[in-house]
């Protein structure tokens, strides 16, 4: 028997020319009679690949719209522009009739904005609460205090993204931060160049992480590999608390990835939550899961925030990808005993609690809007104010979140990064945004020129005036340009460089490729650092002003 030959055909291309390009324009009758039959062979050869069943590769060379994948236009960034898609209403307000380089939003944050009424309540509940918080606030709104210039930074201090940032409770110079690939960074910025990282503790993304109540040496996190950890961090030992995937990776249905986390300091519980949404209670003082798992999202959404309420505990404040923030007792905490359902246009980001009466509800949605719910004891079924701000955010950025000032007794400003890029002097930027959410006015919008990436990451100081951000893999400390000495003319920043990862450069994965595409570049009076040692320490002179 005559063996058996398997035949592979190439798949044939055929190559669509664009209506608008140029034809040629020879008059050699030789080339045409050439171009005939080359032509007439294609067709052969298009006709034999369609008896055999087989479809051929069609490659165009026409303009095609990454956003509404049409051809015939283009539309998105080109460099600090954004060019609408005309199939699309509004990039940043979402509504039809305008572009957004002419959207109202852009020009004034606050258009389109009701301030925040001064309402004297009939509630009997409202009123007591207020009256016990009066002593606490104060009358007269304080002036607002900015940081807005980089005093210190570590750049590419992560080998991938800054997903997360904590300030230590006592210890008024320590940063943690967490990264997409699990590890957790101690950094004191005071002294700069003392930094630690601890690889070992998670094996993908650390989403959260909360202080210990009881030991401020301890860190709690949760990460999406389904574990909760306590790590020492003098040491560097790390305890598994939970493990929800103990028998390892059975596929995407069964792998359970843990985001929002809280801790409940009367209950002396640790509250994470899941990709299912479902809501787990893990003991601080025996560090082991304590009763069963409460959906409190609908079933097989991501819960993405968890808050307790800093006034009074028992109130619990979540918020996933089903569009909506939910607000729970915890005294009575199962399924379908939600307080309140916020509901949302999209998916949300964050949501908190007003950090000194608690009695306030700022929650950041994917559809470019910030919304504030001024009292938790009124309707909630709609918000007091929303404002349009840039936070639709590509898929390979950790997500916004709008955070209240833990310092303003108001409970009037908060920070967010901003998405959409400005031009400034010819460079695009992305400011952070200081809002004022009462009125909707952008207090302040922060940026440095050499910053030149996203920063979606940021944390504001509890005690000082210092705002800490996560930039791609780099952290930035700002403060305030007034505590800066004037007289001082040689004052220098000081800017650690971190080199490579433990990978070369030129052995990288996909994943390598999705996160560190905007995080290779760091300007030092506009030009490029390109570091080749693995740690490399440098300072440059602030821009005289």
């Amino acid at each position: 028997m005559a063996p058996q030959v398997r035949r592979t055909a190439f798949p044939k291309v055929l190559i669509e020319r664009d209506t608008d390009s140029e034809q040629s324009s020879s008059d050699d009758d030789d080339e045409e009679e050439e171009q005939e039959n080359e032509n007439e062979e294609k067709t052969e050869e298009f006709n034999d690949t369609k008896k055999k069943g087989k479809s051929p590769i069609t490659i165009s060379l026409k303009k095609v719209c990454k956003v509404c994948k049409k051809m015939g236009h283009e539309a998105g960034f080109k460099g600090a522009t954004y060019i609408d898609c005309p199939m699309k209403p509004c990039f940043l307000c979402k509504m039809p009739g305008h572009t957004t380089m002419t959207c109202p939003h852009r020009v004034a944050t606050e258009h389109g904005v009701v301030p925040a009424p001064h309402v004297n309540t009939q509630n009997p509940v409202e009123f007591v609460f207020k009256r016990q918080l009066k002593p606490r606030i104060t009358p007269i709104k304080p002036a607002y205090v900015i940081p807005d210039q980089v005093d210190c930074a570590v750049i590419r201090y992560h080998s991938r993204r800054v997903t997360c940032l904590e300030f230590h409770p006592t210890n008024n110079h320590i940063l943690l931060s967490g990264d997409k690939k699990g590890q957790l960074g101690v950094w004191d910025f005071e002294k700069v160049h003392e930094k630690t990282v601890y690889g070992n503790i998670h094996s993908c993304i650390l989403n959260n992480m909360r202080f210990s109540p009881a030991n401020d040496g301890m860190i709690y996190a949760a990460s999406s590999d389904g574990t909760v950890s306590c790590t020492d961090l003098e040491t560097g030992i790390s305890s598994t608390l939970m493990n929800l995937n103990p028998d390892g990776w059975q596929g995407p249905g069964s792998w359970r990835m843990l985001y929002g986390m809280d801790i409940n300091l009367e209950r002396g519980v640790v509250l994470v939550a899941d990709n299912f949404g479902f809501l787990y209670l893990v003991d601080s003082r025996s560090n082991s899961q304590t009763g069963k798992a409460i959906m409190i999202h609908k079933k097989g959404s991501k819960v993405v925030g968890l808050h307790c309420n800093p006034f009074q505990p028992d109130l619990l404040l979540s918020c996933g990808n089903d569009h909506f923030a939910r607000l729970w007792d915890m005294r009575r905490l199962e399924a379908g005993s939600v307080l309140a359902n916020l509901e949302h246009r999209r998916v949300v980001n964050s949501a908190y609690f007003s950090p000194f009466s608690g009695t306030k509800i700022l929650t950041t949605s994917q559809d470019n809007r910030l919304r504030i719910w001024d009292s938790i004891f009124r309707d909630l079924d709609s918000p007091s104010r929303e404002i349009v701000h840039s936070h639709d955010f590509n898929r390979h950025l950790t997500p916004f979140r709008a955070e209240w000032d833990p310092k303003d007794p108001s409970e009037s400003l908060a920070v967010i990064g901003r998405y959409i890029s400005e031009n400034y002097n010819g460079t695009a930027l992305h400011p952070i945004d200081f809002i004022d959410i009462n009125t909707g006015q952008l207090v302040a919008e922060v940026m440095d020129p050499n910053i030149t990436t996203i920063t979606p990451v940021n944390k504001l100081h509890p005690r000082d005036d210092v705002l800490a951000s996560g930039s791609s893999r780099s952290l930035f400390i700002w403060r305030p340009k007034e505590k800066f000495d004037v007289s001082e003319q040689s004052d220098v920043r000081k800017i650690i460089v971190f080199g490579g990862d433990e990978k070369k450069r030129g052995k990288r994965s996909k994943d390598d490729y999705d996160d560190d595409s905007d995080d290779d570049k760091f300007n030092v009076k506009g030009k490029n650092v390109k570091v080749k040692k693995p740690v490399k320490q440098m300072t440059h002179r602030k821009a005289k002003r």
